[in-house]
């Protein structure tokens, strides 16, 4: 799953890995109705930009989404560096499998994590 704030960018993830094998079962500019539309599939890592248009920013929907699905691997693509530091300060999210990765970032730094 991705969650993305631009819509260039959310279709180049998508062709990307999607060319390279993967299934991109949904994409999305916004976090509002995520989770209800995860469908009977659940994505095997979801793909989470910070800034989203709308009042819920990309760590809010990924506290969602672990919510509901503790052992989801979320994966944060942002340009917004003090995300690092805003995990590390979460309880919440000590033992939860999340990686970051700065834009700019290679396509192959995507696929790799």
């Amino acid at each position: 799953m991705i969650l993305e704030e631009e819509e260039d960018i959310l279709i180049l993830y998508k062709d990307y890995l999607s060319g390279r094998g993967h299934d991109v079962v949904s994409t999305y500019l916004t976090a509002n109705k995520v989770l209800s539309e995860f469908g009977e599939k659940l994505p095997d890592i979801c793909l989470v930009d910070y800034r989203l248009p709308g009042n819920t920013n990309g760590l809010d929907a990924a506290t969602e989404i672990l919510n509901k699905f503790p052992s989801m691997p979320i994966l944060f693509i942002t340009g917004y560096e003090p995300l690092v530091r805003e995990i590390k300060l979460n309880t919440f999210l000590e033992d939860k499998k999340i990686s970051v990765l700065v834009k700019p970032v290679m396509l192959e730094e995507i696929e790799k994590r």
